[in-house]
Formats: structure tokens, C-alpha cells, sequence
């Protein structure tokens, strides 16, 4: 399913014509804004941005209509998610009356149509609720800032039209793995458990890893505020402020490989 309702990788240069990369970013950043409004679940963002990336696989869309196809991708991804999902009157307040109800109403028909009605999807905050676990399993509390610090990793992959070529469960273990060697760089970052859980050698991440960890320190100097100004809250524990590594060798996921490597032999 992971792979059978993903989005194409390189859907704006094969479809779109009117939409950038950056316009996407721009408006994912602002939807992450409207569901910290709404109270939202992490679930309907994620799932959000999930049917924005299917429509915008097949469909061509005008830039004048992007902010209408995210609201409408967020009604749904609410229905889907919510246990009260906002109404219709709210996501056309949230963008000033730009957009009417019944223009709501007609992108949501369209995007549907266009999911074949097929509304559920893995998600990256699904497999990273999994890997989460699988890397305390031997721990008698969680570690909420590493927790955090995952979400807020995985949260900030969503701009980056880039990590569309990653799977969703990838880019979860990838984002486990740079939390882990943030908070302790002199820890294994990597372990038994995960690999089983996950499915993924240290060196089959290498790329993923790298490509959030640029986006962590910001090298392309996105303005993008919404995820960094979240994380950074009391109640998520400051994440967004801890200081992460300046380079996370690529030798170093070849040397935790092996490492792994000799762990499973012992095991046979």
C-alpha cells in the first residue's frame, strides 16, 4: 500500500506547469498553521499533504487554486481522521472568504475522484509511531524529547518537496535515526530492534538522513517558520532549539552496517 498510493517524485517538472516547489512549500508551511488552529490531529496533516502530493501527481492545477485544493485535501483528511473534524464555513474563514463553500465543496468532489476514494494511506507518522517504540523497547520510561525531537524531523520533511522520493516509512526511520544522534552523537544511533521493525540497514538511510538533516540546519535558507515555531513551544519541549550536528559523516553509516552486520551473525 506504501507504494501502490504514494505520489509521483517528480510530479512538478511531469505535470504541473503553474505550481513550484516552493509554492508547495509556502503552502504546506501555512496548513501546518491551520491545523495547530483547528487543534488538529498530526494524523490529518500528515494525511493532508499526502492527497495534495496524489492530486497534484494527475491533475494540472492553476497557483490561483493550490490554497483552495489544501483546504479541501484538509476537510477530507478531517472527516477521515477527526472525531469532530471542523466544517466547511471554517476552512473558508481560514482563508478570508478567498474561496466560497460550494468552491470547497466542488475541489473536495475532485480530489476524491481523483484518490479513486481510496482516503487511507500510511503516512510517515504512522510507521514513526512504530519505530518509536521498537527504539525503547528495553527502556521502563519514554523519552519525550527524543520523541519530539522525531516528529518535529518528520514534520519538517513535509516542505521539502525533495523527500517526495522517499518513502513514507523511510523517511520515519531516518528521522528516529537523526533524533537519536542529535541527543547523543556518541550513542549508536541505530540498533537491532529498529532494523527488524523497520526493515532498513543504516546505509539504505544514508540519503534520507542527510536530506532531513540539511533541511534541520536550514542550508537553503527556507523562510519557512510554521514547523520550527511549533516545535519550538514549552509543550514540545523546545525541540526546534536544540543544536544538531554540523555533518553526520557518511562513513559513519557504513561503520554502524557492519556493526549490525556482525550482531545478526551472532544471532544465527
Amino acid at each position: 500500500m506504501e507504494g501502490n498510493r504514494r505520489c509521483l517524485s517528480n510530479y512538478m517538472r511531469e505535470v504541473q506547469n503553474d505550481v513550484s516547489g516552493n509554492m508547495r512549500e509556502i503552502l504546506v508551511d501555512w496548513l501546518v498553521e491551520v491545523a495547530e488552529e483547528y487543534r488538529l490531529v498530526s494524523d490529518t496533516l500528515y494525511l493532508t499533504v499526502s492527497y495534495i502530493d496524489r492530486f497534484l501527481s494527475s491533475q494540472a492545477l492553476s497557483r490561483n487554486n493550490l490554497q483552495l485544493l489544501g483546504v479541501s485535501c484538509m476537510l477530507i483528511a478531517s472527516k477521515y481522521e477527526e472525531i469532530s473534524p471542523p466544517h466547511v464555513e471554517s476552512f473558508c474563514h481560514i482563508t478570508d472568504n478567498t474561496y466560497t463553500k460550494d468552491q470547497v465543496l466542488d475541489m473536495e468532489k475532485q480530489v476524491l475522484k481523483s484518490l479513486n476514494y481510496e482516503m487511507g494511506a500510511p503516512t510517515t507518522i504512522n510507521f514513526l509511531r512504530i519505530l518509536l517504540k521498537a527504539a525503547q523497547e528495553n527502556c521502563e520510561s519514554s523519552d519525550l524529547q527524543f520523541e519530539l525531537l522525531s516528529c518535529y524531523l518528520a514534520e519538517l520533511s513535509l516542505l521539502e518537496y525533495g523527500c517526495m522520493r522517499f518513502l513514507p516509512s523511510m523517511i520515519a526511520a531516518s528521522a528516529v535515526f537523526l533524533s537519536s544522534f542529535t541527543i547523543q552523537p556518541q550513542m549508536h544511533p541505530w540498533s537491532m530492534a529498529l532494523q527488524r521493525h523497520s526493515g532498513y540497514r543504516p546505509s539504505d538511510l544514508k540519503e534520507c538522513v542527510l536530506a532531513i538533516h540539511d533541511i534541520q540546519l536550514n542550508r537553503k535558507g527556507s523562510s519557512s517558520r510554521a514547523v520550527r515555531d511549533k516545535y519550538t513551544q514549552n509543550k514540545f519541549k523546545h525541540v526546534a532549539t536544540l543544536s544538531p550536528p554540523s555533518e553526520v559523516p557518511g562513513r559513519y553509516f557504513a561503520a554502524i552496517n557492519e556493526l549490525c552486520s556482525v550482531r545478526f551473525s551472532r544471532m544465527r
